[in-house]
């Protein structure tokens, strides 16, 4: 997370600030001009929109002339709120509106010094739902649920329709309450060349040496034979020198992210669950009740279980064997760019927020007609994985209010936030940054016209796979302190300083350590850590099988099975057709 500054979405700006004057007369006649000009499409009919404009025009009268300020980092669908939708909200309402975009580290800074200082620094904030287990336990965010029904009814919209949201449970605290809601979304999937996968000859010289089908991963064991088969086997593919995998090394924050955003639970770390595992999540952090307990294996997590160390060696081990050699100096933003240029044949954890950078015409990975070369498609799982475990990542860029910020400027950062996941204008949103938020965008026919030209994202966001990819969840009592101390920790594996083994083991006891201050102190209340005595590892991983759970597991006597793939378009056309049934 404090990471997708994702350096290469972002603009060269570090930050960047939209300050916008109201016209002296808003209303419906501003909102008409949006709706003919801007606004397209939409799920909604323009009559729906205009009438759905007229009740922001309403609900902000209390508001006009108000200077109110919202933040969120610089990733494309933020930038099309800031620059537009910022815009056109103050112009139709009046409220004066102001969108900074900073980088994504800044926002998690910044919200942390309103929550430590109560000084009102933003009145609305755009922050990811990785930091849920954070504002659930200190107290200083707005439950939006109460909100909603409470403070907040009169400036809650009647067409928000919150069941059209995917994620809500992303931002939905141990209490049940809904403490964020999701404004854009990107997963980190599987990333492969489909036109080098589908020619005749390398499919028969793959066959020939593994003895099944070249195709989409679904275990590791699969992405490892097809890694080892394009960098030491194809080679070159038309005169260019190829590489099977494709990631990045350097001792950097950036590392962090590529770990915390879920690469453990690929392998199989942590306990069956959606969004998050119970008990034990992906992080490895064991949660009873609402009290995180321990992260090493020796208080009943799984941070430094084998599942974990397995995750972390064959990251360094591919990194090393299949990767081009300059990967491992990369950072995040370095290595963001490699795969467009033509070289590499797969790529396990790829962000589908790269999208639009990737489908530009007159890329080596595009066709002259503009479809793509490549396609995107479920991650493959590694050997510790068990069905109903998450299996990705889902980065979820989400509205949070505080109690900090004074009411009546809480409630009209909270009609813009509403403004902008509106129906009226989250379509044409979500075509701009392809971060879906709503079902209906999802399946709406503007995107099944659209869909040939976005590699499987259209595909992947309407199958029933969605679901699997998820944020950081509840386990994480404080975000920012713990996410640090991963890059450091598993730059040792990287650089070959630490062995995987003694790397996560490092990071076990940090995070144990971290959580044992927040316990002395008594900071987060009844739901702040209590960690569990160290006990031996084989204690738990008996308690695991007395309690039915997973983790942590023991070691696997196997950690290769036999490679497993499947058929892209068969996969594809195994999906439903329509959208789910609602109610």
């Amino acid at each position: 997370m404090p990471r997708h500054t994702r350096a290469l979405l972002l603009t060269a700006a570090s930050a960047l600030t939209l300050g916008l004057a109201a016209p002296a007369l808003a209303g419906m006649d501003e909102a008409r001009r949006y709706v003919e000009t801007e606004f397209q499409p939409s799920t909604l009919s323009k009559e729906e929109q205009l009438k759905e404009m007229q009740w922001f025009i309403d609900a902000a009268k209390p508001f006009a002339g108000m200077e109110i300020n919202v933040v969120s980092e610089t990733i494309t669908t933020h930038e099309y709120e800031a620059r537009t939708l910022a815009k056109a909200f103050s112009e139709i309402t009046g409220i004066k509106l102001r969108h900074d975009l900073i980088q994504e580290g800044d926002v998690v800074e910044k919200i942390q010094t309103q929550m430590q200082s109560g000084k009102n620094i933003y009145d609305g904030w755009i922050n990811d739902s990785d930091l849920v287990g954070t504002h659930f336990r200190y107290g200083q965010t707005v439950a939006l649920s109460d909100f909603m029904t409470g403070e907040g009814k009169d400036v809650t919209s009647p067409t928000l329709d919150l069941d059209d949201f995917i994620g809500r449970s992303f931002g939905t605290g141990p209490d049940g309450k809904l403490y964020q809601l999701p404004d854009q979304q990107f997963a980190n999937l599987y990333w492969f060349r489909y036109d080098w996968f589908t020619r005749p000859d390398l499919k028969e010289k793959f066959k020939a040496k593994y003895g099944y089908e070249l195709g989409v991963p679904v275990n590791w064991s699969a992405y490892e034979d097809i890694a080892d088969f394009f960098t030491n086997d194809v080679k070159e593919v038309d005169g260019v020198k190829v590489y099977g995998h494709m990631d990045y090394g350097k001792k950097d924050p950036s590392l962090g992210w590529r770990f915390t955003d879920a690469w453990l639970s690929m392998a199989g770390n942590g306990d069956k669950g959606i969004p998050n595992g119970k008990p034990v999540d992906e992080w490895g952090i064991r949660m009873e009740g609402c009290r995180p307990v321990g992260s090493s294996v020796e208080r009943g997590g799984d941070t430094n279980g084998p599942a974990s160390v397995y995750a972390v060696t064959k990251y360094a081990e591919w990194l090393k064997k299949y990767a081009p050699p300059q990967a491992a100096g990369m950072t995040f933003s370095e290595s963001g760019p490699v795969p467009s240029q033509g070289n590499v044949a797969q790529q396990i954890f790829w962000y589908t927020a790269f999208t639009a950078d990737m489908v530009k015409p007159g890329l080596p990975v595009v066709n002259p007609d503009g479809t793509p070369k490549w396609r995107m498609a479920p991650s493959p799982k590694g050997p510790y994985w068990k069905e109903g475990m998450k299996l990705g990542y889902q980065d979820a860029g989400s509205v949070t209010l505080l109690k900090s910020t004074p009411l009546e400027r809480r409630k009209a950062a909270w009609l813009y936030l509403q403004f902008i996941n509106s129906k009226s204008v989250s379509l044409k949103k979500s075509h701009v940054g392809l971060t879906f938020v709503r079902e209906s965008d999802i399946w709406d026919k503007s995107f099944t016209e659209r869909a040939p030209k976005l590699g499987g994202l259209v595909e992947f966001y309407r199958s029933p796979a969605r679901v699997q990819w998820t944020p950081t969840g509840v386990n994480v009592p404080d975000y920012p302190k713990l996410a640090q101390l991963w890059w450091q920790n598993i730059g040792d594996a990287s650089s070959g300083a630490k062995t995987p083994q003694a790397a996560m083991d490092a990071l076990a006891a940090a995070q144990d350590d971290v959580m044992a201050r927040l316990e002395r102190s008594k900071v987060q209340g009844e739901c702040g850590p209590k960690l569990n005595p160290k006990s031996s590892a084989e204690h738990w991983f008996e308690q695991a099988k007395k309690d039915g759970t997973l983790a942590p597991q023991r070691k696997l006597a196997n950690e290769k099975p036999k490679g497993e793939t499947i058929d892209y378009d068969t996969l594809i056309k195994s999906w439903p057709a329509s959208p789910p049934k609602r109610g």
